[in-house]
Protein backbone atom coordinates (compact mmCIF):
# COMPACT_ATOMS: atom_id res chain seq x y z
CA UNK A 1 0.00 0.00 0.00
CA UNK A 2 1.30 3.36 -0.85
CA UNK A 3 -0.09 6.36 0.80
CA UNK A 4 0.63 9.95 -1.26
CA UNK A 5 0.91 12.64 1.11
CA UNK A 6 2.16 16.47 1.19
CA UNK A 7 0.46 19.06 -1.72
CA UNK A 8 1.35 22.26 -2.18
CA UNK A 9 -1.32 23.70 0.00
CA UNK A 10 -0.02 22.14 3.29
CA UNK A 11 3.31 21.41 3.33
CA UNK A 12 4.16 24.13 5.08
CA UNK A 13 2.33 22.10 8.19
CA UNK A 14 5.29 19.58 7.97
CA UNK A 15 7.69 22.40 9.77
CA UNK A 16 5.27 23.29 12.17
CA UNK A 17 4.72 19.81 13.04
CA UNK A 18 8.44 18.59 13.76
CA UNK A 19 9.37 22.22 15.41
CA UNK A 20 6.81 21.25 18.18
CA UNK A 21 7.47 17.84 18.28
CA UNK A 22 8.78 16.40 21.92
CA UNK A 23 10.85 13.54 21.58
CA UNK A 24 12.56 13.09 24.81
CA UNK A 25 10.75 10.11 25.73
CA UNK A 26 7.82 11.18 28.27
CA UNK A 27 7.01 7.40 29.40
CA UNK A 28 4.52 5.62 30.64
CA UNK A 29 3.52 7.48 34.36
CA UNK A 30 3.16 6.46 37.57
CA UNK A 31 0.39 7.73 39.76
CA UNK A 32 0.83 8.86 43.49
CA UNK A 33 -1.20 10.35 45.99
CA UNK A 34 -2.17 12.54 48.85
CA UNK A 35 -1.41 10.53 51.19
CA UNK A 36 1.89 9.00 49.60
CA UNK A 37 3.01 12.55 50.83
CA UNK A 38 2.22 12.26 54.15
CA UNK A 39 5.91 10.70 55.93
CA UNK A 40 9.21 9.43 55.05
CA UNK A 41 7.97 6.10 55.56
CA UNK A 42 5.11 6.13 52.67
CA UNK A 43 7.37 7.98 50.20
CA UNK A 44 9.68 4.87 50.21
CA UNK A 45 6.71 2.66 50.13
CA UNK A 46 5.81 4.83 46.99
CA UNK A 47 9.84 4.75 45.66
CA UNK A 48 9.38 1.06 46.06
CA UNK A 49 6.05 0.86 43.81
CA UNK A 50 7.62 3.07 41.34
CA UNK A 51 10.85 0.98 41.14
CA UNK A 52 8.71 -2.24 40.60
CA UNK A 53 6.80 -0.95 37.94
CA UNK A 54 9.92 0.05 36.02
CA UNK A 55 12.22 -2.61 36.88
CA UNK A 56 14.55 -0.62 38.80
CA UNK A 57 18.27 -1.96 39.98
CA UNK A 58 19.70 -0.61 42.92
CA UNK A 59 21.95 -1.28 45.42
CA UNK A 60 21.39 0.06 49.07
CA UNK A 61 24.01 2.77 48.97
CA UNK A 62 22.83 3.53 45.59
CA UNK A 63 19.07 3.43 46.61
CA UNK A 64 19.23 5.79 49.12
CA UNK A 65 20.72 8.99 46.40
CA UNK A 66 18.07 7.92 44.58
CA UNK A 67 15.44 8.30 46.76
CA UNK A 68 16.56 11.53 47.79
CA UNK A 69 16.21 12.82 43.86
CA UNK A 70 12.94 10.93 43.80
CA UNK A 71 11.53 13.01 46.61
CA UNK A 72 13.01 16.22 44.92
CA UNK A 73 11.08 15.11 41.92
CA UNK A 74 7.96 14.13 43.32
CA UNK A 75 8.27 17.39 45.14
CA UNK A 76 8.78 19.55 42.01
CA UNK A 77 5.49 17.75 40.17
CA UNK A 78 3.24 18.49 43.43
CA UNK A 79 4.55 21.69 43.34
CA UNK A 80 3.31 22.50 39.72
CA UNK A 81 0.20 20.14 39.78
CA UNK A 82 -1.09 22.74 42.89
CA UNK A 83 -1.24 25.47 39.92
CA UNK A 84 -3.61 26.29 38.05
CA UNK A 85 -1.56 25.21 34.84
CA UNK A 86 -3.43 23.51 31.67
CA UNK A 87 -1.39 20.24 31.94
CA UNK A 88 -0.65 17.82 34.62
CA UNK A 89 2.62 16.17 35.76
CA UNK A 90 3.35 12.36 36.79
CA UNK A 91 6.50 10.30 37.51
CA UNK A 92 7.60 8.66 34.91
CA UNK A 93 10.42 6.47 34.64
CA UNK A 94 13.37 9.08 34.53
CA UNK A 95 12.11 10.19 38.40
CA UNK A 96 14.98 9.29 39.98
CA UNK A 97 17.53 10.83 38.04
CA UNK A 98 18.31 14.59 38.25
CA UNK A 99 18.11 17.06 35.28
CA UNK A 100 21.84 16.99 35.10
CA UNK A 101 21.67 13.41 34.12
CA UNK A 102 18.46 13.34 32.03
CA UNK A 103 19.83 15.89 29.90
CA UNK A 104 23.61 14.62 29.59
CA UNK A 105 21.77 11.69 28.08
CA UNK A 106 18.87 12.85 26.22
CA UNK A 107 19.62 16.10 25.65
CA UNK A 108 19.44 17.19 21.45
CA UNK A 109 21.93 17.20 19.30
CA UNK A 110 20.36 18.82 16.52
CA UNK A 111 22.01 22.34 17.69
CA UNK A 112 25.58 20.34 17.65
CA UNK A 113 24.62 19.07 14.08
CA UNK A 114 23.82 22.88 12.55
CA UNK A 115 26.89 23.74 13.95
CA UNK A 116 29.14 21.36 12.08
CA UNK A 117 27.28 22.05 8.77
CA UNK A 118 26.61 25.65 9.07
CA UNK A 119 23.14 27.30 8.76
CA UNK A 120 19.98 25.73 7.25
CA UNK A 121 19.68 26.48 3.39
CA UNK A 122 16.46 27.95 3.07
CA UNK A 123 13.69 26.63 0.19
CA UNK A 124 10.97 28.64 -1.67
CA UNK A 125 8.45 29.42 1.19
CA UNK A 126 4.82 30.07 -0.69
CA UNK A 127 2.35 30.10 1.98
CA UNK A 128 1.78 33.45 3.81
CA UNK A 129 -1.59 33.59 3.19
CA UNK A 130 -2.71 34.18 6.68
CA UNK A 131 -6.92 35.29 6.19
CA UNK A 132 -9.63 33.44 8.46
CA UNK A 133 -7.34 31.76 11.01
CA UNK A 134 -8.82 29.86 13.59
CA UNK A 135 -8.17 31.37 17.49
CA UNK A 136 -6.42 27.87 17.81
CA UNK A 137 -6.36 24.38 16.76
CA UNK A 138 -4.91 21.02 18.44
CA UNK A 139 -3.94 18.21 16.11
CA UNK A 140 -3.78 15.74 18.31
CA UNK A 141 -7.89 16.43 18.70
CA UNK A 142 -7.97 15.89 15.17
CA UNK A 143 -6.44 12.62 15.05
CA UNK A 144 -3.49 13.96 13.10
CA UNK A 145 -0.46 12.73 16.05
CA UNK A 146 0.86 9.41 16.78
CA UNK A 147 1.03 8.04 20.69
CA UNK A 148 4.27 8.99 22.27
CA UNK A 149 7.52 7.26 21.74
CA UNK A 150 10.36 6.92 23.65
CA UNK A 151 13.85 7.80 21.54
CA UNK A 152 16.21 6.40 24.39
CA UNK A 153 19.53 7.15 25.01
CA UNK A 154 19.84 7.66 21.03
CA UNK A 155 20.47 11.12 19.72
CA UNK A 156 17.73 10.78 17.47
CA UNK A 157 15.50 13.70 18.29
CA UNK A 158 15.84 14.86 14.18
CA UNK A 159 14.22 10.76 13.16
CA UNK A 160 11.33 11.61 15.64
CA UNK A 161 10.91 15.02 14.52
CA UNK A 162 10.61 13.88 10.79
CA UNK A 163 8.32 11.10 11.15
CA UNK A 164 5.82 13.07 13.18
CA UNK A 165 5.53 15.75 10.44
CA UNK A 166 5.03 13.39 8.25
CA UNK A 167 2.41 11.44 10.47
CA UNK A 168 0.57 14.38 10.66
CA UNK A 169 0.54 15.31 7.16
CA UNK A 170 -0.23 12.09 5.89
CA UNK A 171 -3.18 11.85 8.21
CA UNK A 172 -4.02 15.85 7.17
CA UNK A 173 -4.04 14.19 3.34
CA UNK A 174 -5.22 10.98 3.31
CA UNK A 175 -7.34 10.70 6.44
CA UNK A 176 -5.06 7.73 7.69
CA UNK A 177 -2.90 7.69 10.99
CA UNK A 178 -0.05 5.76 10.29
CA UNK A 179 2.62 5.17 12.76
CA UNK A 180 6.35 5.56 11.25
CA UNK A 181 10.19 4.11 11.10
CA UNK A 182 12.47 6.30 13.03
CA UNK A 183 14.71 3.17 12.81
CA UNK A 184 14.85 3.52 9.28
CA UNK A 185 16.17 6.98 9.08
CA UNK A 186 18.40 6.19 11.83
CA UNK A 187 20.16 3.02 9.81
CA UNK A 188 19.61 4.39 6.62
CA UNK A 189 20.04 8.09 6.36
CA UNK A 190 23.89 8.79 5.76
CA UNK A 191 23.46 12.33 5.29
CA UNK A 192 22.61 12.34 9.03
CA UNK A 193 24.50 10.25 11.56
CA UNK A 194 22.36 8.15 13.63
CA UNK A 195 22.18 8.38 17.15
CA UNK A 196 24.97 11.04 16.92
CA UNK A 197 22.27 13.38 15.13
CA UNK A 198 21.48 14.71 11.94
CA UNK A 199 18.97 17.18 10.69
CA UNK A 200 15.22 16.98 9.85
CA UNK A 201 15.57 18.69 6.45
CA UNK A 202 18.40 16.48 5.32
CA UNK A 203 16.35 13.38 6.52
CA UNK A 204 12.96 14.83 4.47
CA UNK A 205 15.13 14.85 1.62
CA UNK A 206 15.89 10.96 2.33
CA UNK A 207 12.59 10.31 2.11
CA UNK A 208 11.72 12.10 -0.68
CA UNK A 209 14.95 10.34 -2.64
CA UNK A 210 14.28 7.07 -1.50
CA UNK A 211 9.65 6.85 -2.55
CA UNK A 212 8.93 7.21 0.62
CA UNK A 213 9.15 5.72 3.99
CA UNK A 214 8.03 2.58 5.88
CA UNK A 215 5.65 1.88 9.12
CA UNK A 216 7.10 1.58 12.57
CA UNK A 217 5.70 -2.19 13.25
CA UNK A 218 8.06 -3.30 9.38
CA UNK A 219 11.09 -1.89 10.87
CA UNK A 220 10.94 -1.07 14.41
CA UNK A 221 12.97 1.09 16.72
CA UNK A 222 15.93 -0.17 18.42
CA UNK A 223 17.05 3.21 19.91
CA UNK A 224 20.51 2.22 18.61
CA UNK A 225 22.67 2.90 15.68
CA UNK A 226 22.15 -0.73 13.23
CA UNK A 227 22.95 -1.66 9.67
CA UNK A 228 20.31 -0.73 7.11
CA UNK A 229 18.18 -3.39 6.45
CA UNK A 230 17.44 -2.88 2.73
CA UNK A 231 14.97 -5.56 2.79
CA UNK A 232 12.42 -3.40 5.22
CA UNK A 233 12.48 -0.16 2.38
CA UNK A 234 10.34 -2.41 0.13
CA UNK A 235 7.39 -2.42 3.02
CA UNK A 236 4.09 0.25 2.89
CA UNK A 237 5.25 3.24 2.74
CA UNK A 238 4.08 6.75 3.33
CA UNK A 239 5.38 9.06 0.15
CA UNK A 240 6.29 13.32 0.58
CA UNK A 241 7.19 14.94 -2.58
CA UNK A 242 9.24 17.83 -1.03
CA UNK A 243 8.87 20.13 1.73
CA UNK A 244 9.61 23.97 2.70
CA UNK A 245 11.41 25.80 5.07
CA UNK A 246 9.16 28.10 7.25
CA UNK A 247 11.40 31.61 7.57
CA UNK A 248 12.73 31.96 10.93
CA UNK A 249 11.57 34.53 13.34
CA UNK A 250 8.15 34.59 11.43
CA UNK A 251 5.27 33.67 13.47
CA UNK A 252 3.16 34.34 11.01
CA UNK A 253 4.54 32.15 8.58
CA UNK A 254 3.99 29.45 10.98
CA UNK A 255 0.18 29.52 10.49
Amino acid sequence: MVLKSMDMDIRKLILVLFLLALVFGVAESFDYHESDLASEESLWDLYERWRSQHTVSRDLEEKQKRFNVFKENLKHIHKVNQMDKPYKLKLNKYADMTNHEFMSTRSSKVSHYRMLHGPRQMTDFRHYKTDNLPPSIDWRTKGAVTGIKDQGKCGSCWAFSTVVAVEGINKIKTGELVTLSEQELVDCDKENQGCEGGLMEQAFQFIKQSDGITTENYYPYRAKDESCDSSKLNGPVVIIDGYEMVPEKDEKALM
